[in-house]
């Protein structure tokens, strides 16, 4: 075989854009047909070029980034009462530090979540954790209330952009088929945060000193960047396609800068491909114009039919699910007696002898931490297998290598029959845990159940994360924002009211009506799967008409148009 045709074979299995005579409208028109290309599966090249190792790295990496918003969260708790202290100032003002950080925590990725769909995962990672370090800096060092206030918001913008980023990059290595196993491996780190926090608040408080818990963060958070920059690719499908495209600036990693360097040292060993590659990235990066993040992308996510109705149901079942962990220090220390170290512990899946043998002589079971983290990852391979046990009924094929239309596919059906078992158990088993803690039974129940709810409620989100991801493929990232935006949104009002509502309803009660309102929940995800499918489908003919509208209107033979 000759050079020339084995460089011809590379180029073939390489997801280079061709350069077409065109008009220059050619990066709007691709931003208007974010979501045609779904439906339209490739038949001739591979939706990555990612090996299996690589993806496992990235989601590794995904999932690693996206421990930092909920432990930084919740790491906090157990400083509160000695920064109110040391700071001099009320409990209330202290308690408001959390309640911006969670709005924050909503709104900080809608701007990254844009910024990543458009200009790439990498840069919106470093930026945002060049914010956080920089936060816990000034945190570790302040000494007044506003300085802690303005810090803990900043701190939050930055440690929050990993929520939004954490499924677009899942959406760009892995095909419909494979999608829900990813994400629920990539969502485990952000399950795990308010897991590990208070454990480790609670010991860097009390053995080291409050500013310690900002020393960590930051420490924590630089052993996770480097290796990031080092090693972790640019997977943002506008920037590198299905990963054949070589990235540039902030887009390239270290390992990938020094390679690209040593090729340009020795000319004799370019390939015709690299070449190619090369003019391809120049001009894409020639149509590729900064521009600021824009926010309501997001927002107008939210008047989409299928989408409201997605966001509205996991706002509520995620409200349910932190009014329970909120509310949880306060009810087993009133009810068992428990410190703070302790109280951190029922977080976690380990076992405590003799804890409070006045209430029970019993080994004592942790198990919220383990149960999100088991409850996200099964429910990742059960939506897989759902996937294929519903192509196969309705003998579709399933090419995991370049990916399937989604057009004549009912996605919403084969993704919320998944949720609906855990759901039902979920929102029964909240109920329950009321009327156990109204009755103040032994503390082995109130754990069991707490077991479950993290199991059936937490594989909740990763099912409905992933939906919202198959319905904004091109823009995994933005509509990602717009679900933590709802849920954020709404959560930090469960918070504020949870505390009056147990006051004057009492623990069972309480616990029962937010399981009813979950309840109600139900027809709202009986209409998605009738009528998602016809939404969605005439939302992409809507786009459509509007590509070919604005392909009419463009002047031909002015530039070049990439065609991607």
């Amino acid at each position: 075989m000759t050079a020339s045709s084995a460089d011809n074979k590379k180029e073939a299995e390489l997801d280079l854009p061709k350069i077409d005579d065109g008009d220059d409208d050619g990066p709007k028109q691709e931003k208007d047909d974010l979501e045609v290309g779904q439906t339209h599966a490739s038949t001739e090249l591979p939706f990555t070029v990612f090996s299996l190792r690589e993806k496992r790295f990235i989601v590794f990496m995904v999932a690693a980034g996206g421990f930092f918003s909920p432990l930084s969260a919740n790491i906090y708790f157990p400083a509160l009462p000695v920064l109110a202290k040391d700071l001099n100032v009320s409990s209330s003002l202290i308690n408001l530090t959390l309640t911006t950080y969670m709005i924050l925590q909503g709104i900080a990725p809608t701007i990254f979540g844009d910024l990543a769909d458009s200009g790439g995962r990498r840069p919106a990672y470093l930026i945002g954790f060049l914010l956080y370090s920089g936060a816990n800096i000034g945190l570790a060092l302040q000494h007044r209330y506003v300085a802690l206030l303005l810090l803990r918001c900043l701190q939050s913008s930055g440690s929050s952009a990993t929520i939004a980023l954490g499924n677009g990059v899942v959406a760009d290595i892995a095909t419909t088929s494979e999608r829900g196993s990813y994400i629920g491996w990539a969502q485990s780190g952000a399950l795990l945060g308010p897991v590990i926090g208070p454990i480790l608040g609670g010991i860097l408080a009390q053995e080291l000193g409050w500013r310690w818990i900002f020393w960590f963060l930051l420490i924590f958070g630089l052993v996770y960047i480097i290796p990031y920059a080092i090693f972790c690719p640019e997977t943002g499908r506008n920037v590198v396609g299905n990963g054949s495209i070589p990235p540039q600036g902030l887009n390239m990693s270290l390992l990938h800068y020094l390679r690209v360097r040593k090729m340009k040292r020795h000319p004799l060993g370019r390939t015709t491909s690299w070449q190619q590659a090369v003019l391809v990235q120049s001009e894409l990066a020639k149509k590729r114009k900064w521009k600021w993040p824009n926010p309501l992308r997001s927002l107008s996510m939210v008047l989409e039919k299928d989408v409201g109705i997605i966001l509205f149901c996991n706002a509520i079942i995620y409200t349910a699910f932190y009014t329970i962990i909120t509310s949880l220090p306060v009810l087993v220390k009133d009810i068992y007696n428990f410190n703070e170290l302790q109280i951190g512990l029922c977080f976690m899946q380990v076992f405590l002898q003799g804890i409070n043998a006045e209430k029970s002589t019993d080994s004592i079971p942790r198990p919220f931490g383990v149960a999100c983290c088991i409850g996200s990852i099964c429910v990742g391979y059960l939506l897989d297998w759902n996937y294929r046990r519903t192509a196969r009924n309705l003998n579709l094929p399933i090419d995991r290598k370049r990916g399937e239309s989604l057009k004549d596919f009912p996605i919403e059906k084969a993704r919320i029959q998944v949720m609906a078992p855990g759901f039902t158990i979920g929102v029964a088993t909240t109920i329950c845990w009321g009327w156990v803690l109204h009755e103040e039974t032994s503390l082995a129940v109130p754990m069991v159940l707490l077991f479950i709810i993290g199991a059936t409620l937490g594989s909740c989100f990763s099912v409905l994360g992933t939906l919202l991801v198959d319905l904004y493929p091109r823009s995994p990232a933005t509509v990602t924002a717009a679900n933590n935006l709802a849920r954020c949104l709404m959560g930090a009002g469960g918070t504020a009211v949870i505390d009056p509502m147990l006051n004057a309803m009492g623990r069972g009660w309480c616990f029962a009506f937010i399981g009813l309102v979950c309840s109600c929940l139900t027809p709202l995800l009986l209409v998605e799967m009738q009528y998602g499918p016809k939404w969605r489908e005439a939302r992409r003919l809507l786009v459509e008409r509007q590509a070919e509208k604005s392909k009419g209107h463009s002047v031909r033979g002015t530039g070049h148009r990439l065609q991607i």
